[in-house]
């Protein structure tokens, strides 16, 4: 097995492709190793490299984010844990976790339905598949006043690079397709 790895605009965080399917459908992120404990066997051991901070599941790929050391020191553990967990066809999340784990619920007011399903697509269709490929994602979490109110998960949460992001590349794609956004903050 051959995993390949790439550099994300957050110098905390590296991008790991194991050339297989990590997670079928939706996102998943870890802060804690507690968190990743009760929900993921795959999350918890990469928690067990010393400096490891975050760990984040999409698609076909896995983000991992440390707080110390650099990563010469750090990558060899974590492209030892990931090969043991596959090789060994693990599961990567724990049977009884609830997938697709969103943090909180949306909130739009119902007379911004037309809006709010215009922003989504926009950001589905456009701007997820571009944050997948730095090893992050963003969701949509709310819209009130004509701010955008979205979830930054994966390598886009802390990145030195993610307001740039937001209010000149999202905040502009979604005044340009949506005349009532004014604004896009993170949540």
């Amino acid at each position: 097995m051959f995993i390949q790895t790439e550099v994300t605009p957050n110098p905390a965080t590296l991008k790991f492709l194991p050339g297989r399917v990590v997670l079928e459908q939706g996102t998943e992120e870890f802060t804690s190793i507690d968190e990743a404990a009760q929900r993921s066997p795959l999350a918890a051991r990469l928690f067990e490299v010393d400096g490891v901070t975050g760990v984040f599941f999409g698609f076909d790929f896995v983000t991992v984010t440390k707080d110390q050391g650099d990563w010469a020191h750090l990558k060899p553990a974590i492209l030892a844990g990931l090969m043991e967990h596959f090789v060994a066809n693990r599961p990567v999340m724990a049977e009884t976790s609830a997938m697709n784990s969103e943090p909180g619920e949306e909130f739009f007011d119902e007379g911004d339905k037309e809006t709010v399903a215009t922003i989504k697509e926009l950001i589905e269709t456009r701007v997820r598949p571009a944050v997948a490929q730095d090893g992050g994602d963003i969701t949509f979490r709310g819209y009130r006043d004509g701010i955008v109110y979205l979830n930054m998960r994966g390598a886009c949460s802390g990145c030195p690079s993610s307001t740039a992001t937001l209010k000149h590349g999202i905040q502009n794609l979604l005044r340009h397709f949506v005349p009532e956004v004014e604004e896009v903050e993170a949540a």
